[in-house]
């Protein structure tokens, strides 16, 4: 264990070096990612200003749970998108299999091996959105609360990482698993908008089957003290073992492709 945590920042200062030869590159495509955003919640914005609120929520609170849905996003998606989405080509081509002789478990080769510090503009703009909001809201911001939106914000990565580990490991099955990520980012969409004004089978399904209700929904309206739907009171507690949870469910996910795993030839 204490040799891989020490190859771990060699590999990811290997990455991040090799991105930084193109720093102007990188710096564009942060301002890019982050004028895209800027852009949806702008629709939205102007959209809270004609009707006053959605389902309930004010621009304000909007504004904070789109900043939690992005900053969750992008901390969990910075280990897990990238690395997970090209699985389907790594199988195809064989160059997985030299992944499994190195000294170093899979997953974490190809985690921390492309970490992936592009989504700078995400962060920028989700943390610029969310303190803007926070100074717009009254929370009494107690030592509880600010422990429990922390552990939050983990829990949400953590259940970003796990679901995108699931679906690029299917890969290692199925060989295609490209097509599930649009699955997944359709919920992930719908996921930046309060859960109560789906329909009740959608909402069920946000919170069960596809859970990206809690990727932010949940923890902001436990925090502005909003009622959430189905779960009621057991909601804060289920925001913060939902991520943990989903990382078990990931890693025995991930063990048994690796065991099922017949190599590029089949």
């Amino acid at each position: 264990m204490s040799s891989i945590l020490r190859v771990i920042p060699h590999l990811v200062g290997i990455h991040i070096r090799t991105h930084m030869e193109y720093r102007g590159a990188l710096l564009i495509g942060w301002i890019a990612q982050a004028i895209g955003y800027a852009g949806i919640y702008a629709s939205i914005a102007l959209l809270l200003a004609r009707f006053e609120n959605l389902g309930g929520w004010t621009w304000p609170q909007m504004a904070l749970l789109l900043a939690f849905h992005l900053l969750a996003y992008a901390l969990g998606a910075a280990v897990s998108f990238v690395q997970f989405r090209d699985m389907e080509e790594k199988v195809r081509l064989g160059t997985f299999d030299a992944i499994l002789v190195k000294p170093i478990g899979p997953w974490t080769f190809l985690a921390f091996s492309g970490l992936n510090i592009e989504y700078g503009g995400h962060i920028a703009l989700a943390i610029g959105l969310m303190v803007w909001s926070v100074s717009s809201l009254s929370i009494d911001w107690s030592p509880g609360l600010v422990l429990y939106f922390l552990a939050a914000l983990i829990s949400a990565a953590m259940l970003t990482a796990a679901l995108m580990t699931m679906i690029g490991a299917t890969a290692l099955i199925w060989v295609r698993s490209r097509h599930l990520f649009a699955i997944y980012f359709g919920f992930w969409e719908l996921a930046r908008y309060p859960l109560n004004i789906f329909p009740l089978p959608l909402q069920v399904m946000m919170i069960t089957v596809a859970p990206l209700g809690f990727l932010a929904f949940i923890p902001t309206a436990v925090m502005l003290g909003k009622p959430v739907p189905i779960l009621g009171d057991f909601a804060p507690l289920a925001s913060l073992l939902v991520g943990p949870l989903f990382v078990l469910i990931a890693m025995a996910h991930w063990r048994h492709c690796l065991r099922n795993y017949q190599g590029a030839g089949g």
